[in-house]
Formats: structure tokens, sequence, C-alpha cells
């Protein structure tokens, strides 16, 4: 009986800070905040995470990883390799960004407030990079997929993806985006045809 009460409580604590941090934003939302919400006490939130930051990455990974599976799925559906790799550009760099009143911000808040023994985890953005040099793989002719390899495109995309989140954040969508895309996809097309 007492796990069905611990689940019921970090349920409750994830919900509320989802909630919260979406609403407010991370700089804006509190760990007296979060209680208040749950219906817990601050102590108590301590028994689950150690801090607010572990509480945001509870709340963020599982939200980045559906939204990255759900562009895996769709950008798997469509065939020209120009459009999946415009696809999976707007996504990375408009479509998430912009999704649940920006929610993706939070973790730049966040970040920009660590400190290196802060409890920062890496492995989700590696996961993220990887699955999107997959999906970019999958666009390219055979010949190209290992210059992909080392996943330095997909690096430069997620920290491209952390401009975008903050651009949308201060200013809205950006007014260049469409180049952008249009840039990438012809850098990567272009370097997948064949040298004559």
């Amino acid at each position: 009986m007492a796990q069905v009460k611990k689940a019921a409580i970090r349920d409750a604590i994830i919900d509320s800070a989802y909630a919260l941090f979406r609403e407010h934003g991370y700089a804006d939302t509190s760990i007296s905040d979060i209680a208040a919400a749950a219906g817990v006490s601050k102590a108590n939130i301590y028994v689950y995470y150690k801090s607010k930051f572990a509480i945001l990455y509870a709340v963020f990974e599982p939200w980045l990883r559906a939204r990255i599976e759900t562009l895996e799925q769709t950008a798997a559906a469509i065939a020209d390799p120009r459009e999946r790799l415009r696809h999976i550009f707007l996504t990375l760099w408009r479509d998430i960004p912009a999704e649940d009143n920006g929610f993706a911000n939070n973790m730049m808040q966040a970040i920009s407030t660590a400190w290196k023994e802060g409890g920062y985890d890496r492995s989700l953005l590696l996961w993220s990079e990887h699955k999107v040099t997959e999906m970019i793989k999958s666009a390219l002719p055979e010949h190209r997929v290992a210059a992909l390899e080392q996943e330095f495109v997909s690096h430069l995309i997620f920290m491209a993806f952390d401009g975008f989140v903050l651009n949308q954040r201060i200013v809205g969508p950006s007014r260049r985006l469409n180049g952008i895309v249009e840039m990438m996809v012809e850098f990567l097309m272009r370097r997948a045809e064949p040298s004559a």
C-alpha cells in the first residue's frame, strides 16, 4: 500500500511541476510552489527529488523523448528525402520550441543557472543526437551515410535547437528559419551527391 502512495505523490509532484513550469517557466517556479500545487510539504519534495533541476529533468526527459520519437515516426513516413529533411528541421527548430507554451525553454533557463556538479545529465542530449543522426541518414544515399557517423551534424543541430528555443521565447519564430532549413537541406543533399 505504501508504494501506491509513493507513486501517487511522485505523480502529483511531476504533474504540478509540469503545469507550473509550462505556465510560469522554470525561473519563476519555486519548490514551494510545486509543493503547494502537489499538496505536499516542501520537505516531502526532497524525499523524491534532490533539486528543482531534478524535478524539471524528470518532467522534461519524457516530454522531449516523446517528441523525438513522434518526429522519428512522422519523418519515416515521408518518402522524398528533401521533404523528410525539411520536416526534421522544421519540427526541431520551429514546432518543438513553440510547443506547450515554449516548454523547452525551461531547460534553457535551468541549464543557464546550473553548476558543474548540479546534476546535469547529457544522456538525453546524446540520445536525441543519435536519433536525429539516424533520421538524417535515412534521407541520404548510402555513400554519404558514413559522413554522419560521429554525429557532429546532429550536435550542431541541437546547438541550433537551443538557439531557436531561446529565440522563440524572446521574439517568436525566427523569420530566417525557412531560409536556414533550405540551406541545411541543400548542404546535406548537395554533399550527398557523388562527385564526378
